[in-house]
């Protein structure tokens, strides 16, 4: 009888490394521009006044002040007043 012996292990190996996605600065803490305050996939926080988008979906601040989280239904926007 043929047997074969379990040779997954160069199946594996692969994992990519986290992205480090999430807040980065919370509710009523300053910020200077440029700083980046959510890193996302897609749009679950939306950019309100004093915040920008960058091509992957980074909130960051185009002006100095506090960052406020405010709530519009199921919509979440990120703003710097």
């Amino acid at each position: 009888m043929a047997h074969k012996k379990g040779a997954g292990s160069t199946k594996n190996g692969r994992d990519s490394k986290s992205k480090r996605l999430g807040v980065k600065i919370y509710g009523e803490q300053a910020v200077e521009v440029g700083n980046i305050i959510i890193r996302q996939r897609g749009l679950t926080f939306k950019p309100g006044i004093g915040v920008s988008i960058g091509k992957d979906y980074t909130l960051f601040a185009i002006r100095n002040g506090l960052v406020k989280f405010q709530q519009d239904g199921k919509k979440k926007f990120v703003s710097v007043v």
